[in-house]
């Protein structure tokens, strides 16, 4: 079979074709996706506009005005919010990779640390982020070891126990999906076992499990703005405190466009990066 030179690749005339067909199927969905999503916007605001409510609603809302006043004092907010993100991310990413090793080892030595991992990964899994934020948040402080402690730092730590164990099992699922020959290869290498599971497992491990830790990344976003129940004045609370004074919802959507806006370029890259996996897949098979 004849074949061309694309790009230092030897691809043939099918693979060719193939990708051809793809690119025409891709601008073709595009196209009704785009129509689609056109009509689908119209109906909405034909049917929003001609509802007898939408006045009053836009009113309370979505009032320009009351944006532009609280977008400054819910953005001073929403810096907390990402400190307690950003502490959040490096106390997840220690914390659930050491609980997946440690799940993932056989050493009979070890079985009561797997066996706490598990207890762990279990009962944090099963309960809600708020119910976990209002025993530590409160709970903590009401046993006065530790002194006076910050609604920040409380609410980091919650965050950080919950999902450490969300994030354990997603590494953990990860290291099990890298091929036993490759832990065989590094032993007969004389690699020990952490050396081996520091080089060798672990990249492959979090290459393969990436788009499902970006999604917890992103939800772990959304849910930091639920410490403000611990009375961290946060992005919320300042929403909630202008639409005391205000009596207008329109601080809430202030906080929630931020919100959107801080995950949006991480979903983007999510997205980005399952496109790029798929495709070294089909490329891998190319004929």
């Amino acid at each position: 079979m004849r074949s061309v030179i694309f790009h230092d690749e030897n691809i043939s005339d099918v693979e060719l074709d193939r990708r051809a067909f793809r690119r025409k199927q891709t601008l073709r969905s595009g196209f009704i996706s785009c129509t689609s999503f056109a009509v689908f916007a119209l109906v909405i605001w034909y049917v929003l506009a001609h509802s007898e409510g939408w006045a009053l609603v836009q009113k309370a809302y979505f009032n320009p005005e009351s944006f532009i006043e609280s977008l400054p004092k819910v953005w001073h907010g929403l810096l907390l919010n990402i400190r307690i993100l950003c502490f959040a991310v490096v106390g997840v990413g220690v914390i659930a990779t050491l609980i997946a090793i440690v799940r993932t080892t056989r050493s009979p030595v070890l079985f009561p640390l797997r066996a706490a991992a598990t207890f762990y990964t279990s009962i944090f899994r099963g309960l809600p982020l708020i119910i976990v934020l209002y025993l530590i948040g409160f709970g903590i402080p009401a046993l006065g070891l530790f002194g006076r402690i910050s609604a920040e730092v409380l609410g980091a730590v919650s965050i950080t126990m919950v999902y450490s164990a969300y994030v354990a099992e997603v590494i953990r699922a990860g290291i099990e999906a890298v091929h036993p020959s490759q832990r065989m290869a590094a032993r007969s290498l004389g690699f020990s076992h952490a050396r081996t599971m520091r080089t060798i497992v672990l990249p492959q491990a979090i290459r393969k499990v990436i788009p499902a830790l970006m999604n917890d990344f992103v939800a772990m976003q959304k849910d930091v703005g639920l410490v403000s129940i611990l009375g961290a004045i946060d992005a919320v609370r300042e929403a909630q405190k202008v639409n005391a004074v205000t009596f207008n919802y329109t601080p809430y959507v202030t906080a929630g466009v931020l919100f959107i806006l801080m995950s949006f370029p991480f979903i983007l890259l999510t997205d980005y990066y399952s496109r790029k996996m798929r495709s070294r897949e089909q490329n891998e098979g190319a004929v």
